[in-house]
């Protein structure tokens, strides 16, 4: 069993800024190295935004130490979100009309040749050994009903067999009449599922609830930002976690330790350092061994 902590992202510009770094650390490796060195994992979450190029991909590998892990967060257009065309690669382009597009606009055969592209560029990473899983964050608009499930079940064969986590945004998927089939369909394909903390106080919110659906399990820490529904991401994410709420998360990250062969948890309060500092908080309070988790419960 192992626990890794670590954040969603290691380059953000206000992160650049805060600090947080030492004075002198200017390049890309530099920076992978230093954050390496204080954390066992880290969450890549720029593909979510565009497919990196193969260098980028191998200078990771390159800068990043033995033993590390790695969490690559899928493209967006790959699980379903609305999508600019421009951050599709260049000679994908043409085949779409229009600045914005979806899976469901997207042209026939696009979404399949994007998880081709999807694989080929990370299999250097699996094939080194620092990729831990694939996140596959589903929008609000993917709900608990047929179409979902039939939407969520496609991308985790599309995914496969890279392991995948899933991370719901809508809280239908966890309600009480519904976990159960939501539990089942996530081991149907052995995938982890991702805990998520948020902000409860808009419509579609999705409790941070506890279980095991594979050997791997996530829990990200969103924060509690009043201006999660309205805001830009900055404002979206801007939270400091007390001590005392992370000693709460470490305490729930022990118990699913004990219930499989590891746990990442990720800080995703990227602003200015935060999540670092929040990540080294419960890096520091964690120690594991605790109560197990039953299989698929609360």
């Amino acid at each position: 069993m192992r626990i890794l902590t670590g954040t969603a992202g290691w380059a953000d510009p206000t992160l650049i800024r805060s600090g947080w770094y030492p004075r002198g650390t200017n390049t890309a490796a530099g920076r992978l190295r230093y954050y390496a060195s204080q954390f066992p994992l880290v969450e890549a979450d720029a593909p979510y935004y565009a497919l990196p190029r193969a260098s980028t991909v191998n200078g990771w590998i390159e800068a990043a130490p033995d033993g590390f892990t790695m969490d690559v967060k899928a493209y967006s257009l790959l699980t379903g979100h609305r999508t600019r065309a421009a951050t599709l690669p260049a000679d994908l382009r043409t085949r779409v009309r229009g600045p914005w597009l979806t899976a469901s606009s997207a042209p026939a055969g696009l979404i399949a040749e994007l998880w081709r592209r999807f694989h080929e560029t990370f299999a250097p990473l699996r094939e080194s050994g620092y990729l831990g899983l694939v996140l596959l964050q589903f929008p609000p608009t993917c709900r608990a009903d047929p179409a979902g499930t039939a939407w969520i079940r496609a991308a985790l064969r599309q995914c496969a067999p890279l392991p995948a986590a899933v991370e719901f945004r809508h809280g239908s998927w966890l309600e009480p009449e519904q976990r159960d089939r939501t539990w089942r369909l996530l081991r149907d394909h052995d995938a982890a599922y991702v805990c998520a903390d948020m902000t409860q106080s808009h419509p579609g919110a999705v409790p941070p609830l506890l279980a095991v659906t594979a050997e791997k399990a996530v829990i990200r820490l969103h924060g509690h930002s009043a201006a999660w529904s309205r805001g830009g991401k900055e404002e979206r994410y801007r939270y400091e976690y007390s001590a005392a709420e992370l000693a709460a998360w470490a305490e729930r990250i022990r118990r699913l330790g004990d219930s499989v062969e590891e746990v990442h948890g990720v800080v995703n309060t990227c602003c200015a350092g935060t999540a670092q500092r929040a990540a080294a908080l419960l890096r520091d309070q964690l120690d594991p061994t605790d109560v197990p988790v039953p299989r698929g419960r609360q």
